[in-house]
């Protein structure tokens, strides 16, 4: 099969309502085509209702949300180094590695997270006070997710 008339199949065929072709020659040429579909999405725009909020109430919101946004910027956070599961302990009946409250270095080994059978200590990148604890024992963590929050 020549160039030009595999070029006058692909123009006749955008020339059509046809979405789909395939064709087989006896020489052993295949052609299949197929049109890209076009779907036209409609949003429709939300309805719109007026609710009437007290100014006093609406300014102590607005103050409070920024109030907690500035607190949890000034927190440092050691984030997970992989996937895994979270342990807060070296075993189930020993004490945890950092409670809320423990001053940590940097370097001090704050949980263990397995991955593929292997135990991984995981270590403060910060000097500071853990303030939060982020995960429970054998939770799952993500990569880059938050496990402790330190100030």
């Amino acid at each position: 099969m020549e160039y030009k008339d595999i070029k006058e199949i692909v123009k006749d065929m955008g020339e059509s309502k046809i979405d789909e072709l395939k064709i087989e020659f006896p020489d052993g040429t295949k052609i299949s085509m197929k049109k890209n579909d076009q779907k036209v999405v409609y949003k429709a725009e939300p309805e719109v209702h007026e609710v009437v909020i007290p100014q006093t109430s609406t300014v102590s919101t607005i103050v409070n949300a920024n109030s907690e946004n500035k607190v949890e910027e000034n927190y440092k956070e050691i984030k997970a180094p992989m996937v895994g599961t979270f342990y807060s302990k070296s075993s189930p009946t020993a004490k945890p590695f950092v409670s809320v409250g423990d001053k940590v270095k940097k370097g001090d080994v704050v949980c263990i997270i397995e991955a593929m059978k292997l135990m991984n200590e995981i270590e403060s990148e910060f000097d500071g006070e853990i303030v939060e604890i982020c995960k429970k024992d054998e939770d799952m963590c993500e990569y880059g997710e938050c496990l402790f929050k330190i100030k």
